[in-house]
């Protein structure tokens, strides 16, 4: 499986991943939703990496880069089909993700984590991510997230 940049024709199969996952349904996020969202994100030209099995998207990362925060980064989305996790596939994306951001000047990658969900809190804790603290009900009302920071050093 190869891990590409999105573009526009890769969003359809991109929303259909989104509107699948029973962690995006409790954020109430529907196909037309994840559509839009990603259509807006293509033209803001934030970093989509795609991994296609024969013609569905068998997981993607949502990055965006930015100045702020000295040079930080937004992990936005990190998401595997069910039918493709435990096998390399998030972990490839995080490691492209990463060397993507960095490549475009990003001092630190950013993001946040349902603090419930274990699984992903422990994926991101083995891939260097330091837990920062928590943020009751910042994204959604009633569900908590935790912030996380992977930093490098200036080149």
């Amino acid at each position: 499986m190869r891990i590409a940049r999105a573009t526009r024709r890769h969003v359809p199969a991109i929303a259909d991943l989104m509107a699948a996952s029973p962690l995006l349904k409790r954020y109430r996020v529907t196909r037309a939703g994840a559509s839009r969202s990603l259509a807006d994100a293509v033209r803001a030209r934030d970093l989509l990496l795609v991994a296609m099995d024969d013609g569905a998207a068998a997981g993607f990362a949502w990055l965006i880069v930015s100045r702020a925060l000295d040079h930080s980064a937004y992990l936005r989305l990190l998401l595997v089909d069910r039918r493709h996790q435990s096998q390399g596939l998030g972990a490839a994306l995080m490691s492209r993700a990463e060397r993507d951001v960095r490549a475009l000047g990003a001092r630190h990658l950013v993001l946040l984590v349902t603090r419930t969900n274990r699984r992903a809190r422990s994926f991101y804790e083995r891939h260097g991510y330091a837990r920062v603290g928590d943020l009751p009900g910042f994204a959604r009302a009633g569900i908590d997230e935790s912030l996380y920071v992977k930093s490098w050093r200036r080149r």
